[in-house]
């Protein structure tokens, strides 16, 4: 699919739809909320008959999102964040912060959701969980060295350049 916006740069993403998720996406596969949004809603794919998955405040719970996907850009990967509704309303977050979706995985993508809060949530067949983001990332050449380069920072840690 073409980006509406020519100034746009897009990339192509093979999906598979595992099951019956195909229903719970639009045609094409994951959502953004609007024409500008750089995440793409990843919805919990429970099965029909359960159909409503309890998370206790602090527990971990996996949910599975009824799709695999595969970039065909070299270079890029798919990382899923927290929706900051979600997060900042509710205390459902990305429980190791950032999920890596790795180019070369072909599995379904699961989201690791945590309850930070102190109340039981619910999520729902279909309910929008986390978004996914596709964005380059640059293996390195490791260059083995006896000394890195001087900063006016240097090797300062935590807290060492608050005043």
């Amino acid at each position: 699919m073409a980006s509406p916006d020519p100034t746009i740069c897009t990339i192509g993403v093979k999906i598979l739809f595992l099951g019956d998720a195909r229903s719970l996406y639009d045609s094409v596969g994951p959502a953004a909320a609007t024409s500008g949004s750089a995440g793409f809603d990843l919805v919990a794919a429970l099965p029909e008959d359960a159909s409503i998955i309890e998370i206790p405040p602090g527990e971990r719970v996996i949910v599975p999102t009824g799709i695999a996907v595969e970039p065909t850009m070299p270079g890029v990967a798919g990382f899923v964040y927290s929706r900051s509704g979600l997060g900042a309303a509710k205390g459902l977050t990305v429980a190791q912060g950032v999920g890596l979706i790795d180019p070369d995985y072909r599995g379904e993508i699961l989201v690791y959701l945590l309850n930070t809060s102190t109340i039981l949530h619910r999520l729902r067949r279909g309910d929008r969980v986390a978004q996914l983001v596709f964005q380059p990332f640059y293996p390195p050449v490791w260059e083995v060295c006896e000394k890195l380069g001087d900063t006016e920072r240097g090797a300062g840690g935590f807290g060492h350049t608050g005043r």
